[in-house]
């Protein structure tokens, strides 16, 4: 019998994953990570796909306490700035199994790798999602989500990318997964910065050529300090993959949009300030005066909305 796949974070892209595995016969478990009251629940979710099909599933929703022990495929979905506090959480629970953090942003997996976490491996979301009113996610892929090993026993990792991959939500082994990581953390530094401050959705950037002018400057920055890192990209294949993206999630809002409208924390940190302290490092902060200024716009209309 396979092992459970322990899915910690109770939003949109948590709750996708794991309708899809379940009716593909997995045996799932949603985590909450930021409530733990050793509760246990079965919750109906459905998901809205592109066509307006609906997937729907009833899912375990329990919390940290209720399991001593994590045996199994342990997936992170949940907001980025809470991994250092689910680390010490996770550390003792966790045994051997393998940890996949699908988060958005540079350094989300450091704390788990300085822990000494015992495999643990990154992906990178090709997929747009969001929580509506009436309590559906709406769900769409943009393209195969890579997965790549960061540190520990990555060994297994075409078994990993098997055991998650659905005919919905599709991954794909990567070896160079740091070169995919700072291409779409580049990339969602303009969608979280740019969408929340003109409040409008992922499609702007091909529908409107001042905004795409706007991103090819964020990222004609970007693409420098990603440079100074040891990561070599052009600015042509990053404004490809966020046309790409954009046309794709055309009518959804991005993330750190859904959470100031929520009042709720926003994942920035990891985005434009991740890369100014890239720079920083470097002393190249001049070179990243706009990602600057547009991180600290959205923190600061962040903060005024809560």
């Amino acid at each position: 019998m396979e092992r459970s796949i322990f899915i910690i974070g109770n939003g949109a892209i948590g709750k996708a994953l794991a309708v899809f595995l379940k009716l593909q016969g997995q045996s799932v478990v949603l985590l909450r990570g930021s409530v733990d009251d050793g509760s246990s629940t079965n919750e109906k979710m459905e998901v809205v796909l592109a066509d307006q099909s609906v997937l729907e599933a009833d899912i375990e929703v329990a919390t940290m306490s209720r399991y001593a022990a994590l045996d199994g495929i342990v997936v992170l979905t949940n907001k980025s700035f809470g991994n250092e506090a689910l680390a010490s959480t996770l550390k003792p629970k966790i045994g051997n199994s393998p940890l996949v953090i699908l988060q958005n942003g540079l350094g989300v997996e450091r704390v788990f790798s300085d822990q000494d976490f015992p495999a643990v491996y990154r992906c990178v979301l090709f997929v747009t999602s969001q929580v509506n009113t009436d309590g559906r996610v709406s769900f769409k892929p943009v393209a195969e989500c890579p997965i790549g090993g960061i540190s520990g026993a990555v060994g297994s990792l075409q078994e990993i990318v098997d055991r998650l991959t659905t005919t919905h939500f599709s991954f794909r082994a990567d070896e160079n997964i740091q070169t995919v990581i700072w291409k779409k953390a580049i990339n969602n530094s303009v969608f979280n910065s740019v969408c929340p401050l003109l409040n409008i959705d992922n499609g702007v950037f091909h529908r409107n050529k001042q905004a795409l002018l706007l991103a090819r400057e964020v990222i004609g920055e970007c693409v420098q300090i990603a440079a100074e890192a040891g990561v070599l990209l052009q600015v042509d294949e990053v404004i490809a993959n966020l046309l790409a993206i954009s046309k794709a999630s055309d009518g959804q809002l991005i993330s750190t949009l859904q959470d100031i409208n929520r009042k709720r924390q926003t994942e920035i940190d990891t985005l434009n300030f991740a890369i100014v302290s890239v720079a920083e490092q470097f002393g190249k902060a001049h070179l990243v005066e706009r990602t600057k200024l547009l991180g600290e716009m959205v923190k600061l209309k962040s903060d005024l909305n809560r």
